[in-house]
């Protein structure tokens, strides 16, 4: 009988693969799971939030726990490091026994588990422990006996594990935990980097492109024709006090939208949803902005500062509530866009024409429709229910359109009206020239709502006209025409 070949140790049962233990926060997953639910208790249940300062004094644990049982968080849609995901994937295809070992409420942790399908253990706060540091390092020796386990962390307070590991890992790390274990020469076996720039991530949470909105600021300077430079700068700083406003109050909005935003097909990819950028870093932006923005709005004429109050005001009511309502959301959207009008004609001291409100009024809201109109569509496209939140239903497309093509064509009317006026012959030498920009305006108009019905246009209309070739080619053709008539 021939005998068979001796096993080597790294062949033998005994050398199976070390347990490998993997925190959540931060490394299987890009952001922090405690701060996404809390953004989700704020929109969903913001009342249980008078109760969140009691739970605190009750300690760390407690607190995560009612957390937990307040908002149950998707965790099919949270930011994974896709790069570690697939490293799990694979070590837990060839036999090797992972575990979650986590600071968050074990019940969440288990929920990420049961998603994953791939751990074969789990390990969180209880309630009255919180899993992190070396608590957690003494459950897993007391878990997982003397022979030693490989650990995946992310920041500081997971030092204590990697330094007992035998094979230390890291994902995305923080520049604290680097410096610890450069500190203490250690040399993580494998790393697991995958988030966007820093400064990339702060750009798209700005939404540097939603301010050319606040051009409206030098509308109603332009269409008097009293142009003077101070009035220029007036109405150029009052256009970056409202961009730095409506910047901030961006954010708030991505912050609280964090959970619907993940589920969305576009907006996953902005900073907050995708992990790419921390919501403290987030609001820590957002105030400075603001300051900056009402500071210097303290500078121009008091009714300006008025309306940047307002503006801010009704884009957190908005945010918080306002965007569930349909046809609410819309109204208000469009009001947002004649304050700014106002705006500018409070700190240009030039009055607002009824002729320029009554277009701007039909023109915004027209706008603001056929967002919520590319929207449905694309989610009868992939025929998927809303979940937004918004308060629209697939089959309400027909009659939004009907109340969007509506209010584009009273736009257009009314703006054909304003050229019959006597107050165009004061204002324009050929005012007749003007009657070429009411085609040019249909076809932009009918334009957009062609491409929405079809599919084809960005939810945004203002990123779709910035980026369309023919919508800039009808813009400046409309600008050379009122030049002309000058």
């Amino acid at each position: 009988m021939p005998q068979s070949s001796p096993i080597s140790e790294t062949e033998s049962p005994a050398a199976a693969p070390r347990p490998l233990c993997v925190d959540l926060d931060g490394t299987l997953v890009k952001s922090d799971t405690l701060v996404d639910s809390l953004l989700v208790l704020l929109r969903k249940r913001p009342a249980q939030l008078i109760k969140l300062p009691g739970r605190v004094l009750q300690g760390r644990a407690a607190f995560k726990a009612f957390v937990t049982e307040s908002v149950s968080l998707d965790v099919t849609h949270l930011p994974y490091n896709q790069a570690l995901l697939k490293f799990l994937q694979h070590e837990h295809a060839r036999g090797r026994d992972l575990y979650l070992a986590t600071g968050a409420d074990v019940r969440l942790a288990r929920r990420v588990a049961d998603h994953l399908g791939i751990f074969a253990g789990v390990l969180g706060s209880d309630g009255a422990t919180n899993l992190t540091g070396n608590k957690k390092l003494e459950t897993l020796r007391s878990r997982l006996g003397s022979s030693g386990f490989d650990y995946i962390g992310n920041d500081t307070p997971d030092m204590p594990l990697l330094a007992y590991a035998v094979e230390p890992m890291v994902a995305n790390p923080s520049p604290g935990l680097r410096r610890k274990l450069k500190a203490r020469g250690i040399h993580p076996a494998q790393l697991f980097v995958e988030r966007a720039p820093l400064f990339t991530s702060l750009l798209k949470t700005v939404r540097l492109h939603q301010w050319a909105k606040n051009l409206l600021v030098f509308v109603p300077l332009l269409c008097s024709h009293a142009l003077s430079a101070n009035k220029l700068l007036a109405a150029l700083a009052a256009f970056f006090c409202f961009s730095l406003t409506a910047s901030s109050a961006y954010i708030v909005n991505d912050l609280v939208d964090i959970e619907a935003d993940r589920r969305h097909p576009q907006k996953h990819q902005r900073p907050f949803a995708a992990g790419d950028l921390s919501p403290f870093t987030g609001l820590a932006i957002a105030a400075i902005f603001l300051v900056m923005g009402l500071a210097g709005a303290a500078l121009l004429p008091g009714r300006f500062f008025a309306c940047l109050l307002v503006y801010l005001a009704t884009t957190l009511v908005y945010t918080l509530l306002l965007k569930r309502l349909a046809l609410v959301d819309v109204l208000v959207l469009s009001g947002l866009y004649i304050l700014r009008l106002l705006a500018g004609s409070s700190v240009t001291q030039t009055p607002i024409s009824h002729w320029l409100a009554g277009f701007s009024m039909f023109l915004f809201l027209s706008l603001a429709i056929v967002k919520r109109c590319a929207e449905l569509e694309n989610l009868r496209a992939e025929n998927t229910v809303p979940n937004n939140g918004r308060g629209y239903l697939v089959s309400d497309l027909n009659q939004l359109r009907s109340f969007g093509t509506a209010s584009a064509y009273a736009a257009v009317v009314v703006f054909a009206i304003y050229i019959t006026g006597p107050d165009v012959v004061k204002l324009y030498r050929q005012p007749n020239l003007l009657w070429l920009s009411v085609p040019l305006i249909t076809l932009w108009l009918n334009r957009v709502w062609l491409l929405a019905s079809r599919g084809q246009l960005d939810e945004d209309p203002l990123a779709f006209a910035l980026t369309d070739p023919m919508s800039l080619i009808i813009g400046l053709a409309v600008v050379i025409v009122a030049l002309l008539a000058v």
